[in-house]
């Protein structure tokens, strides 16, 4: 017993004595538990199970919770790194008086115990406490009503206690690793070991940059939304390797080459602080990438998910002009008649009649759609022998009649024969002429008319609106070419969309109750003509919209949690380095001092180094996500979301505010390591 309880003494006082390591270490532990537990508990509330839109927020807090799972493993394992290097020389000291490794797992595995309690126990205490507080915050931003009964998520407590203590318990497994076949004297002599720089110094820094440099050029040229989607990620990955190769790599041979610069290098102030910085720049440069990836990680979630949380009215009008849209299916061989589609209109508001309504502000126009390869200006069908690299290509074309486009957008244009006008969505078309499977060529009489919003605007895959004359003659020629080559029908679409004079939580009941409109019209279709039986489709963008604050607000949500993780996680990456390169530093300073260094001259050093170490991964963070602007707007586009002027303001306000409280946390940090380095 008395064996079992000095080892845990022993650890206890490791912890105590170097609680300057330690706390750091245990509140952001304590920190990725609470943020897990309140993401996993929201995930499944019962408030987001009762709401409109609160799957879509109950499906992206869940992603989070992986994510935030996923860090913690990485981070955790990262920072307790620097606890173990700063506490080899003690279990060195421990081996010398007798104690075997074995002794020593001991007292690491009552450290892991001991950990693994405190953070643990008050992070999900603090999670009980807090998680109301956040849960009402969501709602807010979801503006839905709120609830103030007090609930405790059991699954979620057990899931973070499973999730953390299997994390502690791989970093035993590493910390244990690291001190295997380690001799009590490199224990003893651990802090004096300095890194070496690493080799092939030029060649690993021409590969960072040429990774960056084809991120950057993905991020500029690629112009639709889906292909923006497709290589995103790819591009996030490129720009990753890039920086560590860079910070690492990079900044040893920037180092050297100021050294050769007899000029720069040979004066007080610079002598101290490039030598120090190339003789330790392998992990310095990898705790600044780290920091880099992390400010970036944060500029781009949050400029992104409040512009898409403050321009979420802006996507609802565009995704719905009206309040109510009506799409009616049919044979594209079999047009809807002006009688038909008078009977359908009179079907419309006798139902929107019925629920103490009428209808005006209408538009109403035909389309049919096709989707193929788009290659130049020949949009190919049939895809045959296309490959997965083909995907960013597909392309869907809707046809309108000229007559119809123009009552719907109030526009008089004219057309004649093989003429056609464009409006691309979220591509471009620059192409003069317009040809369909090599068969059907239009002259393309202009490209920059106003396309129609609405469900055009829902497409994810690059769109194409042409306004073509003799509408019906086309679709007739299209179908017959298509079914004799294919085997194809089309399916030819009535959108009907109109305003109502009715009150918001009014206009949800008429496609939501049931007898509703689409009832209605799906019985008036099967009496009256099986070619257009093939469905109705009836959209509100009252119903609609809590689907849309639902997403929006999740993902705002989200991205303020997750931001928030990542700036104590940067934070807590520049203590420890500055912690651990001050000790190393402390005797070199020292020396320097005795032979005839000035306190002044000491001084300004040591803020040149900081300076330097400090804002270089902001303004590379500041780079990146410039040249990340294109891409991120383009995936913008996918939520309906083309407000590039909003998305800009959004982002240079994130970037200045992250930026104030990165020199908070220079001021902060820049104390810790003048205290321990300098000597009065």
């Amino acid at each position: 017993m008395r064996e079992k309880t000095l080892y845990a003494r022993l650890a206890w006082t490791g912890m105590r004595k170097n609680r300057r390591l330690y706390l750091p270490y245990l509140l952001s532990c304590a920190g990725m538990v609470l943020m897990f537990y309140i993401l996993m508990g929201l995930s499944g509330s019962p408030v987001l199970e009762h709401m409109s839109g609160g799957g879509s927020s109950a499906i992206i807090l869940r992603l989070g919770t992986v994510v935030i799972a996923v860090f913690a493993l990485i981070f955790l394992f990262y920072t307790h790194s620097f606890l173990i290097r700063r506490r080899e020389r003690e279990f060195g000291l421990y081996n010398v008086l007798g104690m075997g490794k074995g002794n020593i797992a001991r007292i690491l595995l009552w450290e892991t115990v001991i950990t693994y309690g405190l953070t643990t126990g008050t992070g999900l205490l603090l999670g009980v406490v807090l998680y109301k507080l956040a849960e009402l915050g969501m709602v807010r931003l979801l503006q839905v009503p709120v609830t103030y009964t007090l609930t405790v998520s059991v699954s979620s407590l057990l899931a973070a206690a499973a999730l953390f203590a299997a994390i502690h318990t791989l970093i035993l497994l590493n910390g244990l690793r690291q001190l295997h076949g380690v001799s009590a004297v490199g224990l003893l002599r651990s802090e004096s070991v300095g890194e070496k720089p690493p080799k092939a110094q030029w060649v690993l820094t021409a590969a960072g940059a040429v990774l960056l440099a084809g991120a950057y050029w993905l991020a500029v040229s690629i112009r639709e939304p889906l292909a923006a989607l497709t290589w995103f990620f790819a591009a996030v990955l490129m720009v990753i390797a890039a920086t560590y190769l860079l910070f690492i790599s990079g900044s040893v041979t920037l180092c050297r080459g100021l050294q050769r610069n007899k000029k720069y290098y040979y004066r007080p102030q610079h002598f101290v602080s490039v030598s120090s910085m190339a003789y330790r720049m392998k992990r310095n440069g990898a705790g600044l990438a780290s920091v880099c990836i992390l400010a970036t990680m944060v500029l781009v979630m949050i400029s992104s998910t409040t512009c898409l949380y403050v321009g979420q009215e802006d996507a609802v009008n565009a995704r719905y002009p009206r309040d109510m849209d009506v799409a009616v299916y049919g044979r594209s061989d079999h047009p809807l008649d002006e009688a038909e589609a008078e009977q359908l209109r009179q079907g419309v508001e006798s139902t929107v009649f019925n629920f103490g309504g009428q209808t005006s502000n209408v538009a109403t126009y035909r389309e049919i759609s096709v989707s193929g390869l788009l290659d130049g200006g020949d949009l190919r069908l049939g895809n045959a022998g296309a490959s997965a690299a083909d995907s960013t290509r597909v392309t869907q074309l809707h046809f309108l009649p000229l007559e119809d486009y123009n009552a719907a957008t109030g526009q008089s244009l004219t057309l004649n024969d093989g003429q056609v006008y464009v409006a691309a969505l979220r591509t471009d078309f620059p192409y003069d002429t317009l040809t369909v499977d090599g068969e059907w060529t239009f002259r393309v009489m202009d490209r920059d008319i106003p396309p129609l919003s609405g469900p055009f605007t829902a497409d994810i895959t690059p769109t194409l609106m042409v306004v073509m004359p003799h509408f019906t003659q086309f679709v007739q020629e299209l179908e017959d070419g298509l079914s004799e080559k294919y085997g194809w029908y089309l399916t030819a679409t009535w959108h009907y969309a109109f305003d109502t004079d009715l009150p918001e939580n009014q206009q949800g009941n008429i496609d939501g109750t049931t007898p509703n409109l689409e009832d209605a019209l799906n019985g008036y279709l099967a009496g009256v003509s099986s070619d257009w039986g093939v469905g109705v489709s009836v959209e509100s963008k009252a119903a609609n919209r809590a689907d849309f604050y639902g997403t929006y607000g999740g993902l705002f949500f989200l991205g303020i949690m997750l931001s928030i993780v990542f700036i104590f996680a940067a934070v807590a990456i520049l203590y420890y380095k500055q912690l651990s390169e001050g000790y190393e530093d402390q005797s070199r300073f020292d020396i320097m001092q005795k032979v005839g260094m000035t306190h002044k001259e000491v001084k300004s050093s040591i803020h040149r180094q900081i300076l330097m170490v400090f804002f270089l991964p902001l303004g590379m963070a500041a780079l990146h996500i410039a040249m990340a602007f294109p891409m991120v707007k383009r995936l913008l586009a996918l939520f309906s979301m083309t407000n590039s002027g909003l998305f800009a303001r959004c982002t240079v306000v994130t970037l200045l505010v992250f930026a104030l409280v990165y020199g908070v946390i220079y001021g902060l940090t820049a104390k810790v390591y003048y205290k321990i380095v300098e000597r009065k």
